[in-house]
């Protein structure tokens, strides 16, 4: 049976059921789950399109998004959107410590995650 968007109760596809603290669930590739809050979620504008209950994403109606990216990348992607949201209303980026984040990228996926937010190897 298909769910669309247009068939859920108004409340499920209201923009302030977006801006909850619900959770959302991210499966990496090689089949693990991780639970991160939709706000910390909504940082990357990949997963905020897909959790858009307007956009008829199977996603979003079941608040899970596959990634296409080994578990200890996945992890590190959660780590930074916290990162981001714990930071993001700092007035200046000087006050930010990004020196606490990058120290914690092990070596051996540090090329994969660089792929992964700048597309290509230059």
């Amino acid at each position: 049976m298909t769910t669309y968007v247009e068939d859920l109760p108004r409340l499920y596809r209201s923009n302030d059921l977006q801006e909850n603290d619900g959770w959302v669930k991210l499966v990496s590739s090689d089949g693990y789950s991780f639970l991160i809050k939709r706000s910390v979620a909504m940082m990357s504008g990949t997963l905020k399109n897909m959790l858009n209950f307007d956009s008829s994403f199977k996603e979003a109606l079941a608040n899970t998004c596959p990634i296409s990216e080994r578990a200890p990348v996945v992890e590190k992607v959660c780590e930074y959107m916290s990162f981001k949201a714990h930071y993001e209303g700092l007035g200046s980026k000087e006050d930010i410590p990004i020196n606490e984040f990058t120290e914690r990228i092990p070596p051996e996926i540090a090329l994969e995650l660089y792929v992964l937010f700048f597309g290509d190897i230059p």
